[in-house]
This record gives structure tokens, sequence and C-alpha cells, in this order.
């Protein structure tokens, strides 16, 4: 693309994202071909984990890449410029907790703090200082929901698309702490050297 390395998001992202480097003239059939390879040099795409993106780009691996807002908050220092939204990957950051009578209000009222699992401990590290109120993070790799259902907290703070997995696991959105879409970022140092290509890009994803 324009001699650029792209970084690509595998995952919830990655169809889309595929979609969109096909309307910017990049051919993603050898991508889309293979799932276990990760470099394709002759489109210029490297593929990995959404949370990986912003390393590669901030090491100046990429010159450019796509990652959701939510890796971007969490990794809020990494050194990277945010150049568009995307408008597409939508989802919410969400407080959630057991149906019924609020578990985690309850731990809070009576022993003045409440335990919350999640995979972005920075995140609702923030919000729960910014609203003031004490938070025990627990931060746990796999899946956050099974958490408050074992027993081990009160609440999580993760990221829901439709909210079905919640509700198949019997917990419920408190609170909605943030919104996350797919995002454009650049490596400073490409953004400068680089700048007519990664302009050129930005022009057309804009169109």
């Amino acid at each position: 693309m324009n001699g650029l390395t792209v970084a690509v998001p595998r995952g919830a992202l990655f169809g889309e994202t595929l979609d969109l480097l096909d309307r910017l003239g990049v051919d993603t059939a050898e991508v889309r071909a293979n799932d276990r390879k990760l470099l394709f040099e002759d489109a210029g795409l490297i593929t990995m984990r959404p949370s990986d993106v912003p390393t590669y780009v901030e090491a100046g691996a990429a010159d450019v890449g796509i990652t959701g807002k939510d890796v971007l908050m969490e990794q809020a220092e990494r050194d990277v410029y945010e150049l568009a939204d995307l408008n597409y990957g939508g989802c919410r950051m969400v407080l959630a907790t057991r149906a019924g009578d609020d578990p985690a209000a309850e731990a809070l009222r009576r022993l003045g703090v409440m335990r919350i699992a999640t995979k972005y401990p920075r995140i609702a590290a923030r919000y729960f200082e910014r609203t003031g109120r004490q938070a025990e993070i627990v931060e746990v790799k796999g899946s956050v929901e099974l958490a408050p259902l074992a027993g081990l907290v009160e609440g999580i703070v993760d990221l829901t698309a439709s909210g079905a997995t919640l509700e198949q696991n019997g917990l419920v959105v408190r609170e909605e702490i943030a919104r996350s879409t797919a995002r454009l970022i650049a490596n400073p140092v490409a953004h400068k050297l680089k700048a007519g290509a990664i302009d050129d890009v930005l022009r057309r994803v804009r169109a």
C-alpha cells in the first residue's frame, strides 16, 4: 500500500479490515487464503493480535496499523499517532455484574471496596479513580465472565458488541465506560518521512 507496511489485526476486526484494504487497492487474497501465515511481504501486510498493533507501529516495524480504540486506551503510553476513526468494529466498554441486586454496589457500601476482573486493568483503574470509587482490579486473560460466577469478583469491566455473552452468563450491564471502534494509527517517524503516502491513504480512507 503506497510502499507502506501495515499492521493488520486478526480477530473481530480482521474481516472488515481486509475489506477496507481491498477498497484501498491492496490485494488481500493471499491473506484470506492463509490462516497460519503472518507476514505478507508482497502486500506489505503483517497480521497480529489487535493488542500487538501499537507495539509494532511504535517500534517502526509497521508504518501504519489498525486496531480498536479500546487497545489504544489501555496502552495510552504508546507513542503512536491516531489518524482516523474507521467507523467499524463498534463495541462498548462496560461495567457488568450478576443480574438482580448489584453486588458491586453492595460490596462498595459494605466494605468500601469492590473487586473487578478485567483484561483492561488501566482503563478500569482510571474509570473508578475518576468516579471516586475504590476498586481492587484483578487482571484475567481468559473468559472474564467466569470471574463473578465463580465468586472471584463482584463485577467485570469488559468489551461487548451485542451483550449476548453477558446475557448467556447471567450478567447485566450496569454502566457504560466508553465506546470503541477501529482506528488507523501511524508511527510518528513514518508520519514525517512518508507523509505523502500516509496522507494519500488517509484521503482514500475518508473518501
